[in-house]
Protein backbone atom coordinates (compact mmCIF):
# COMPACT_ATOMS: atom_id res chain seq x y z
CA UNK A 1 0.00 0.00 0.00
CA UNK A 2 1.69 3.40 -1.40
CA UNK A 3 0.38 6.53 -0.06
CA UNK A 4 1.39 9.63 -1.11
CA UNK A 5 2.15 12.70 1.10
CA UNK A 6 -1.00 13.99 0.43
CA UNK A 7 -3.27 11.00 1.35
CA UNK A 8 -1.02 10.85 4.54
CA UNK A 9 -1.60 14.49 5.52
CA UNK A 10 -5.15 14.06 4.45
CA UNK A 11 -5.53 10.73 7.34
CA UNK A 12 -3.78 12.83 9.67
CA UNK A 13 -6.22 15.83 9.31
CA UNK A 14 -9.44 13.48 9.30
CA UNK A 15 -8.21 11.61 12.27
CA UNK A 16 -7.36 14.90 14.50
CA UNK A 17 -10.93 16.08 13.40
CA UNK A 18 -12.64 12.60 14.93
CA UNK A 19 -10.36 12.57 18.12
CA UNK A 20 -12.26 11.61 21.10
CA UNK A 21 -11.07 14.02 24.42
CA UNK A 22 -9.66 12.54 26.85
CA UNK A 23 -11.09 15.82 29.43
CA UNK A 24 -14.28 14.60 28.15
CA UNK A 25 -13.81 11.17 28.63
CA UNK A 26 -12.81 11.56 32.12
CA UNK A 27 -15.18 14.00 33.03
CA UNK A 28 -18.19 11.24 32.06
CA UNK A 29 -16.05 8.67 34.03
CA UNK A 30 -16.25 10.57 37.24
CA UNK A 31 -19.69 11.99 37.05
CA UNK A 32 -21.59 9.29 34.92
CA UNK A 33 -19.49 6.52 35.36
CA UNK A 34 -22.07 4.28 36.93
CA UNK A 35 -23.77 4.30 33.64
CA UNK A 36 -20.92 3.80 31.77
CA UNK A 37 -20.99 6.99 29.63
CA UNK A 38 -17.44 7.21 29.13
CA UNK A 39 -17.70 4.06 27.48
CA UNK A 40 -20.37 5.28 24.87
CA UNK A 41 -18.70 8.17 24.21
CA UNK A 42 -15.55 6.24 23.14
CA UNK A 43 -17.50 3.86 20.79
CA UNK A 44 -16.95 0.79 22.99
CA UNK A 45 -20.83 0.02 22.97
CA UNK A 46 -20.40 -3.85 24.09
CA UNK A 47 -18.45 -3.74 26.94
CA UNK A 48 -20.81 -0.61 28.37
CA UNK A 49 -23.50 -2.73 28.61
CA UNK A 50 -21.95 -5.20 29.63
CA UNK A 51 -20.17 -3.02 32.64
CA UNK A 52 -23.42 -1.99 33.41
CA UNK A 53 -24.36 -5.37 34.03
CA UNK A 54 -21.88 -6.45 35.99
CA UNK A 55 -22.31 -3.45 38.54
CA UNK A 56 -25.01 -5.80 40.08
CA UNK A 57 -22.29 -8.24 40.83
CA UNK A 58 -20.18 -5.54 42.49
CA UNK A 59 -17.34 -6.23 39.05
CA UNK A 60 -18.61 -3.57 37.54
CA UNK A 61 -16.97 -1.00 39.91
CA UNK A 62 -13.48 -2.77 39.60
CA UNK A 63 -13.55 -2.36 36.34
CA UNK A 64 -14.82 0.99 36.74
CA UNK A 65 -11.49 1.92 38.16
CA UNK A 66 -9.55 0.11 36.21
CA UNK A 67 -11.03 2.24 33.32
CA UNK A 68 -9.46 5.58 34.90
CA UNK A 69 -5.96 3.89 33.53
CA UNK A 70 -7.62 2.36 30.12
CA UNK A 71 -9.21 5.46 28.73
CA UNK A 72 -5.89 6.85 27.51
CA UNK A 73 -4.87 3.75 25.07
CA UNK A 74 -8.72 3.25 24.10
CA UNK A 75 -8.32 6.81 22.46
CA UNK A 76 -5.34 5.38 20.97
CA UNK A 77 -6.76 2.45 20.03
CA UNK A 78 -9.54 4.41 17.81
CA UNK A 79 -7.32 6.94 16.20
CA UNK A 80 -5.13 4.04 14.71
CA UNK A 81 -8.38 2.07 13.38
CA UNK A 82 -9.14 5.03 11.87
CA UNK A 83 -5.95 5.74 10.09
CA UNK A 84 -5.77 2.18 9.24
CA UNK A 85 -9.80 2.54 7.76
CA UNK A 86 -8.88 5.71 6.00
CA UNK A 87 -5.31 4.41 4.54
CA UNK A 88 -7.15 1.24 3.12
CA UNK A 89 -9.93 3.45 1.24
CA UNK A 90 -7.44 5.95 -0.09
CA UNK A 91 -5.34 2.92 -1.09
CA UNK A 92 -8.24 1.26 -2.79
CA UNK A 93 -9.19 4.24 -4.73
CA UNK A 94 -5.86 4.85 -6.05
CA UNK A 95 -5.53 1.48 -7.43
CA UNK A 96 -8.71 2.11 -9.17
CA UNK A 97 -7.69 5.75 -10.88
CA UNK A 98 -4.89 3.44 -13.12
Amino acid sequence: MSLSTNDMIYIEQRVANEKKSAGAAYLLWFFLGFLSAHRFYLGKWGTALLQIVSYFFLIGFVWWFIDFFLIPSIIEDDLDDKRYRLAGRLSRRSNYAY
